[in-house]
């Protein structure tokens, strides 16, 4: 978008710089040439704006906004393997105890150990259970959240360009030599560089 945005207003830029060359105030023609173009690239640089507005508003915006809940969907996993650790490691210590010969001491420790083991067991099947049931929910809603965003870019990108077309096309018509091929213009312009060519201050030494 912004190098599209420097294209058009530069474009707009060559043709005021050419608006403002002294052959403008000698040669009516060229300054209606000139003129002409100017009133193109203006348009060119208008409908341009409108679709980088248009972008940004329904493409970009909404992309931003789409990244902006990684921070927190990442989080959510991150106390998930937080609530998987705690998790294991008091499995780990149940599963101590249970292998020991059951003295008094260790039934208690056991039991003692269990009761930490519930709450946290509970904790974690819960964080679980949401990354299982909120994850794939998530994936699946991507094309549903772009599509919009999509069908707005390629709107967007019609617009401006159908718009270009008819602006060149007025563009051509005003500066057009009925009945010369490109084949002849550049032959003209070919014999026209000759001519330059052969001036003294511009021949080869």
């Amino acid at each position: 978008m912004e190098n599209s945005s420097t294209m058009s207003k530069s474009a707009v830029k060559i043709s005021l710089d050419l608006l403002s060359n002294p052959l403008c105030e000698q040669d009516q023609d060229f300054l209606n040439m000139v003129t002409a173009l100017d009133t193109a690239m203006k348009r060119m640089d208008a409908f341009n704006q409108e679709k980088v507005n248009q972008i940004q508003k329904t493409v970009i915006e909404p992309l931003k906004k789409f990244g902006s809940v990684f921070p927190s969907l990442n989080m959510a996993v991150k106390r998930r393997e937080q609530a998987l650790q705690d998790y294991r490691r008091l499995q780990a210590k149940v599963e101590k105890y249970e292998e020991k010969e059951k003295t008094g001491p260790v039934l208690a420790k056991l039991h003692q150990a269990r009761e930490e083991l519930r709450p946290v067991r509970d904790d974690f099947e819960a964080k679980n259970r949401q990354l299982l049931d909120e994850m794939p929910r998530f994936y699946s809603s991507r094309l549903d959240y772009f599509q919009p965003s999509f069908e707005s870019l390629i709107r967007a990108q019609v617009v401006y360009y159908s718009e270009m077309h008819k602006i060149f096309g007025d563009l051509t018509q005003q500066l057009d030599q009925p009945g010369h091929s490109d084949e002849q213009r550049e032959q003209e312009n070919e014999a026209k560089l000759s001519e330059l060519r052969a001036l003294s201050i511009v021949a080869d030494d």
